[in-house]
């Protein structure tokens, strides 16, 4: 294949990703699914789980070899702009709401599906032990998968209380700020994670740690105050300068690089661009670097599904497989559900509202795919436990939208929304911002 037909067909590639989950989002819609759902079946679709199986070789034919690291190439641009978008919305100011409720739910959702993710990958790793003839240390999977459990896609949540008209009720207000507080801590959680995974020795492990804590050091003392003043010197007279996105990606891009040189991965680098970005500007921010933003992430992210979709062979797992990916996706439900429920009922919430926050901090949607990704990408995962993981959080986001209840929850009488909550959702609901499709879901994850 000469490098001119290689393009060619990755632009054919894009092509076909885009028409696929545009086709397949408006019976997604019907289903009362986000439009992540119809991206990530798209491209499980498209790989060896369905269109794989048809005579032809027809997914080896449309995506070979040779233009799969181009397609990751530019999946990795989409994934790098979404978790800077994903960090620029976190706000843990949303804890002032309910502070002890919001609190309490948001370590529940953490705690109990961590545990018993960890006590589940101690009895998995036996059989996942070995990835591309390498032994995979116990403690890095038993962490890995604990920390996988315990996600909740921030974004995705975010798109489905608007899509439910719940932003401005105690139930989305409580989720939307557990939610965000869980994801920091996740974040954190798997920051550490992957120190662990990276590093083979303990020099190894106390060099990564404090160089990356030199690093968040650097970003919040230096990098934070020079992007305030940069902000005010393009923005003067009420509008913002075409220069201030430019300079703001290839920051995004450049702190990616950095945290992928010190050792762990590239989307800490980017989520801890965005948590160190400046919130404000009376939407000048937003409408200027956020929104286009977001239009990019949109484009791109469909091409990070098919990444995904690859990997994941569902026929290949077999029976043994199959009992697995029960258990998995059983653990992952029973244990952030009871949590959160158990965590909303001692905070005083009726079984009705704990259900229905425990069912939105259930989702799991794109974040959990990048972290899967990540876990893959860190040679933790096999092909089969990577398949597994990606199909419970397809399963456990797709959950929400159909037992949800349909009628929105009325407004308590001098209730006042929560100003945080509602510009998380809206940016959320955008399309691929922190949230369109997670989704950290944009494909609506997270």
């Amino acid at each position: 294949m000469t490098g001119s037909s290689g393009a060619m067909l990755v632009v054919v590639d894009v092509a076909v990703v885009l028409a696929v989950g545009a086709a397949l989002t408006p019976l997604i819609h019907r289903l009362r699914q986000p439009r992540v759902i119809a991206e990530i079946v798209a491209g499980i679709a498209l790989g060896p789980s369905l269109l794989g199986l048809l005579p032809g070789h027809l997914t080896t034919r449309l995506f070979p070899a040779e233009v799969r690291p181009e397609l990751s190439a530019i999946s990795q641009v989409g994934v790098l702009l979404f978790m800077f978008l994903v960090g620029w919305e976190m706000n843990l100011g949303h804890a002032r709401t309910r502070g002890g409720a919001v609190l309490s739910i948001s370590l529940a959702s953490i705690a109990l599906p961590f545990g018993t993710g960890a006590v589940l990958a101690a009895w998995l790793h036996r059989d996942h032990a070995i990835v591309d003839g390498h032994h995979v240390d116990k403690v890095a999977f038993v962490l890995f998968v604990g920390t996988a459990m315990a996600v909740t896609a921030f974004p995705v949540l975010a798109r489905i209380i608007m899509e439910h008209r719940l932003q401005m009720t105690p139930v989305g207000v409580i989720s939307l700020a557990a939610a965000a507080v869980g994801d920091v801590l996740a974040w954190c959680m798997l920051a550490l994670v992957s120190i662990v995974a990276a590093s083979s020795h303990p020099e190894r492990l106390l060099q990564v740690i404090g160089w990356s804590a030199l690093y968040a050091l650097v970003l919040w003392m230096a990098v934070r105050p020079l992007l305030g003043l940069l902000i005010r010197r393009l923005s003067r007279g009420g509008d913002v300068s075409p220069q201030l996105l430019v300079l703001v990606v290839a920051g995004v891009f450049l702190s990616a690089y950095t945290t992928d040189l010190i050792g762990i991965h590239a989307i800490f680098g980017a989520f801890s661009f965005g948590l160190i970005m400046p919130r404000g500007s009376g939407g000048i921010l937003a409408s200027r670097v956020r929104i286009p933003m977001e239009h990019v992430t949109g484009l791109l992210m469909p091409i990070f599904f098919i990444s995904t979709g690859l990997s994941v062979d569902i026929i290949g797992l077999g029976g043994g497989g199959l009992l697995e990916l029960a258990a998995i996706i059983g653990v992952a439900c029973l244990s952030k559900l009871g949590g959160v429920v158990a965590a909303g009922r001692a905070a005083g919430m009726s079984w009705a509202d704990a259900r229905t926050v425990g069912l939105l901090m259930n989702t799991r949607g794109l974040t959990e795919l990048i972290i899967l990704n990540a876990g893959l990408s860190l040679g933790i995962l096999d092909t089969r436990m990577f398949t597994m993981m990606v199909v419970m959080a397809l399963a456990t986001t797709a959950m929400a939208g159909p037992f949800i209840p349909r009628r929105p929850y009325a407004r308590p009488e001098g209730a006042l929304p929560p100003a945080a909550a509602v510009e998380a959702a809206p940016a959320a609901g955008a399309g691929r911002g922190p949230g369109g499709s997670g989704g950290s879901g944009g494909s609506g994850a997270a």
